[in-house]
C-alpha cells in the first residue's frame, strides 16, 4: 500500500470514529487523433485539449525552436504569453483557444475572469534538457491529477496519443502543460476570505480581542509532510490551511494561511510562520485543516460549502472541535483520486508548544506561543 493510499485509509478511520507498462522511452501505445477522453468542463479536461493542440502546432520548426528556448530558459512558461510572442502562424494560431481555455480554466476554479492567465507549460524532467535539442520533436502532456496514475496520456505531433509511464521518467522529452498553483491559490484565498467575510465566519479585524502592547498567536516553527512519492510528471503543490474556532461573536470562524514553501514532501521547513492570531478567537483552542491546490480545486465550491457547514454550527459555551464539519464539508468529489485534504490539527491550545502529528499520519508540525508586539 502506497503512502498516498495510507493517508486515504487513515482519513477514513479518523472521520468514522468523529462522525499499461511503459516502454524504457515511455511510449507503449498510440492512436490515431480523436477527442480528448478528459472531461472538457474539467480543469484537466481543458488542459487535455490545449496539450494536444501544443504538439500539433510543434510540427512548425521556426515555432518549435521558440517553445524550446523558452521551456530552457525558464522553469514554467506562461502559454498565453508564449502565443501572442510567437513570430511564426502556427504559434499564432493558438492564441484564441489558448485564451479561452484560460478563461474556461477561471470558471471552473471558481475565479474571476480577471485572475488572466493560469496555463503554463515546462519541461517534464530536468533529465530531459540534454535531449531537447534543435532535431526533437517532443510530446505533450497535461499533468495528470490522480497522484497514483501508473500512466499519463501525451500527444505527439501528429495529434496521436501515446501512453507514457508516470513512474519512470520516459527518455525522450516531454513539455507538460499545468496550472500556475501559485496564482490560482493567491486569487483563490482572495474568494475564500470573501465568502467568509459575506456570510460572517470571518470577523473583520478590528473587533479582535487584543491585549495592551499586541496579541498572542500560535507560529510553526518547523513542518514536514509525508513523501508520496509523486508521478514525474506531477508539479509542485501549493498548500494553504484552514484554521477553524470560535470566533468573539461566539459564530464559527475560518482563516486561510498560506503557506507557499511546503512545495516538496519529505523535507522539513523552518517558516516561523504565525498559524493562529488568538485575538480573533472566544476559546484558547481551535483546530486547522491542511488543504492543497495542484490544480483542480474550486474555490467558490469550496467557500459555499464551508459556509453552509459552519453557519450551522452554534456556540454551546463550550469549545467544540470544527475540523469534522470541515471535513464533512469537502466536495465528495474531492476525495476521488487526487483529495486536496492534506492532513488536520485538532485543538491546538494557546499554550501548545513542541511537536504536533497530524490527525491522518501525513505530516507533522511543532510549534510554539509568540507574542506580536505593536509598535
Amino acid at each position: 500500500m502506497s503512502k498516498k493510499q495510507l493517508r486515504r485509509t487513515t482519513l477514513v478511520a479518523v472521520l468514522l470514529a468523529a462522525v499499461t507498462t511503459a516502454t524504457a522511452q515511455g511510449a507503449v501505445s498510440a492512436s490515431p487523433a480523436r477527442p480528448s477522453a478528459a472531461a472538457p468542463s474539467t480543469v484537466r479536461g481543458i488542459e487535455d485539449d490545449v496539450a494536444r493542440s501544443l504538439a500539433v502546432s510543434l510540427t512548425d520548426a521556426g515555432w518549435r525552436s521558440q517553445v524550446r528556448s523558452a521551456a530552457l530558459s525558464s522553469t514554467q512558461v506562461d502559454v498565453q504569453d508564449l502565443a501572442a510572442r510567437a513570430t511564426t502562424r502556427s504559434g499564432k494560431a493558438l492564441i484564441p483557444a489558448v485564451r479561452e481555455a484560460d478563461r474556461r480554466i477561471a470558471a471552473a476554479k471558481g475565479l474571476a475572469a480577471s485572475t488572466g492567465s493560469l496555463l503554463r507549460v515546462r519541461l517534464g524532467d530536468a533529465s530531459m534538457r540534454e535531449d531537447l535539442t534543435g532535431e526533437a520533436v517532443p510530446l505533450v502532456a497535461a499533468a495528470p491529477a490522480d497522484d497514483d496514475a501508473e500512466t499519463i496520456t501525451a500527444y505527439d505531433s501528429h495529434g496521436r496519443r501515446h501512453t507514457l509511464d508516470a513512474r519512470k521518467v520516459p527518455q525522450l522529452p516531454v513539455y507538460v502543460v499545468d496550472i500556475d498553483v501559485t496564482k490560482a491559490l493567491a486569487a483563490g484565498l482572495g474568494v475564500l476570505r470573501t465568502e467568509f467575510a459575506k456570510h460572517g465566519v470571518a470577523t473583520p479585524g478590528p473587533q479582535s480581542r487584543q491585549a495592551a502592547g499586541g496579541w498572542w498567536s500560535t507560529r510553526v516553527t518547523s513542518v514536514e509532510l509525508a513523501d508520496d512519492e509523486e508521478p514525474w510528471v506531477k508539479g509542485d503543490a501549493e498548500v494553504y490551511t484552514l484554521v477553524t474556532g470560535f470566533g468573539l461573536d461566539g459564530k464559527a470562524r475560518v482563516d486561510t494561511v498560506d503557506m507557499p514553501y511546503l512545495n516538496s514532501d519529505g523535507v522539513v521547513y523552518y517558516p516561523n510562520q504565525i498559524l493562529v492570531n488568538w485575538s480573533n478567537y472566544k476559546y484558547n483552542l481551535a483546530d486547522a485543516v491542511m488543504m492543497e491546490d495542484d490544480g483542480d480545486t474550486n474555490y467558490q465550491a469550496l467557500a459555499q460549502a464551508l459556509t453552509t457547514a459552519l453557519l450551522t454550527i452554534t456556540d454551546q459555551g463550550a469549545y467544540i472541535p470544527l475540523v469534522n464539519a470541515v471535513l464533512a464539508a469537502i466536495p465528495t468529489s474531492w476525495w476521488t483520486d487526487d483529495p486536496d485534504y492534506v492532513d488536520s490539527w485538532y485543538t491546538l491550545a494557546r499554550t501548545d508548544s513542541g511537536r504536533r502529528n497530524g490527525a491522518a499520519g501525513n505530516g507533522w508540525m511543532t510549534v510554539e506561543p509568540y507574542f506580536v508586539e505593536q509598535f
